[in-house]
């Protein structure tokens, strides 16, 4: 056992460029190399997530090194470019058989990807962590409530058969599929998701989850309006958790993660992770569609950097990018451009747009992503080398369930339409430029910051 934490670093391509000894070691007699990729699957998955997600993920993983398995605590944070790995633990013991609770604790990632706010509780569920975006919901310093009860953050509200939700998971020592909650100092009311954590040994040390805010209820004339609120919170917790568990699954089995498996298996679920994933996107659509077309819908705008935003969506798009052969010239990592808008809205109206340009380009094709200033308006320009769109069809394409082209495989057509509702609401627009055979750009501008 080693007493002090041992320490890493991954850079963007999963390569482990650093390493403490025991990691290191560990890394080659998993196969690895120093240098090389990542060989510990454990720990090269948190890595990969970390990165994809922008957070820290922390997670008790167990590693096999030859004929016993290592207890570890393993904790990833982006840094810019890469993701530092804390590493603790380091308890040897005889391999046990795989502890099914693992299966529900992969679940932790797509909790935290829909988040407002994050939190975690120990066994008694006093709070031990709590994400920066929590701030609002508190009110101050989210350091402030760590160690305190989660009850003193919440006031939890019974079903519609009396029952404590978040009660009966801690009871079972399972996953909590939805708390409604009223924030103790009148800040509105939340609904808390969370899966259970579980030590290297299986045993249960507490939950970590998400809280999502309940948007307003209403008076009875803007019945529709809940009618259609309502809906949509059916719709989104009906299939976002279940095709978030069948991607999971798929991915598993597409990476043989778990074991050897045959190629053409293996070619299949990613085929279903595909699927899932376009499933998934269209969920999105649907209830963002729901979202802005309210006649109340506001997006609160802030200071934030529209070049580092422009990076951030490429790096998303990298993977998909690769696949098929198409590089993303974007930003320089020293640019900046301060702009008026929403960190999380311009992200996805941006990953929108770069997605989109990945897609109708060919095989070796270039994207181009400029950040520039234009008098009072910060703009960033997508240029692709693809077949172009008919100046006929520019107002067309930002229309709900239209598509660039509608005999092409691809989106829900709601993606453009959103993008640019989005935009607007806060005070931006988004335009095309483009003739046939001679690509795309599309700019989004927004008020200088």
């Amino acid at each position: 056992m080693n007493a002090a934490p041992v320490h890493g670093r991954v850079d963007r391509s999963g390569r482990l460029i650093e390493a403490d000894p025991p990691l290191l070691g560990l890394q080659l007699r998993a196969g690895g190399e120093a240098g090389g990729a990542l060989a510990v699957p454990q720990i090269a998955a948190l890595a990969r997530l970390a990165n994809r997600l922008g957070i820290l993920i922390s997670r008790a993983v167990i590693a096999a090194d030859g004929e016993s398995d290592i207890d570890l605590w393993v904790r990833a944070q982006p840094d810019g470019n890469e993701v530092r790995l804390t590493i603790g633990g380091w308890n040897r013991r005889p391999a046990l058989p795989a502890i099914a609770a693992r299966d529900i604790d992969r679940e932790t990632d797509f909790l935290r990807a829909s988040a407002d706010w994050l939190w975690e509780t120990d066994e008694a569920l006093k709070l031990v962590a709590l994400s920066a975006s929590a701030e609002e919901a508190i009110g101050g310093p989210a350091s402030g409530m760590i160690g305190q009860p989660i009850t003193q953050l919440v006031r939890l509200v019974e079903d519609e058969e009396g029952n404590l939700p978040l009660l009966a998971a801690l009871a079972a020592q399972g996953r909590l599929e939805a708390q409604d909650a009223e924030l103790r100092n009148g800040n509105g009311s939340v609904r808390l998701s969370a899966v259970p954590i579980h030590d290297g040994a299986g045993r249960f040390v507490g939950f970590r989850g998400n809280a999502a805010w309940h948007r307003a209820k209403l008076a009875s004339p803007e019945e529709p309006r809940i009618v259609a609120d309502a809906f949509g919170e059916r719709l989104d917790r009906a299939l976002r958790e279940p095709l978030a568990r069948i991607i999971s699954r798929a991915d598993s089995i597409s990476t043989r993660s778990e074991g050897p498996l045959r190629r053409d298996y293996a070619e299949y679920a990613g085929d279903i992770a595909t699927a899932g994933r376009h499933l998934l996107a269209l969920v999105d659509d649907l209830v963002d569609l729901q979202a802005i077309e309210r006649s109340d819908f506001r997006v609160e705008a802030e200071v934030i950097d529209l070049a580092d935003v422009a990076r951030r969506a490429a790096g998303l798009l990298a993977v998909r990018a690769s696949d098929r052969e198409v590089r993303i010239d974007r930003p320089g990592d020293d640019e900046r451009l301060p702009a008026s808008g929403d960190f999380k809205r311009v992200l996805q109206i941006l990953v929108n747009l770069i997605g989109n340009a990945v897609r109708y380009s060919p095989n070796g094709a270039m994207v181009w992503i400029r950040a520039e200033q234009a008098a009072d308006r910060a703009v960033v320009v997508i240029a692709d080398q693809g077949k172009g769109i008919d100046p006929e069809d520019h107002e067309r394409i930002f229309e709900k369930f239209e598509r660039v082209d509608p005999g092409e495989p691809g989106g829900s057509g709601l993606g453009l339409y959103i993008a640019r509702r989005l935009a607007r609401a806060m005070d931006g627009e988004i335009s095309v430029d483009s003739a046939p055979g001679q690509g795309a750009r599309f700019t989004l501008t927004l008020p200088v910051g």
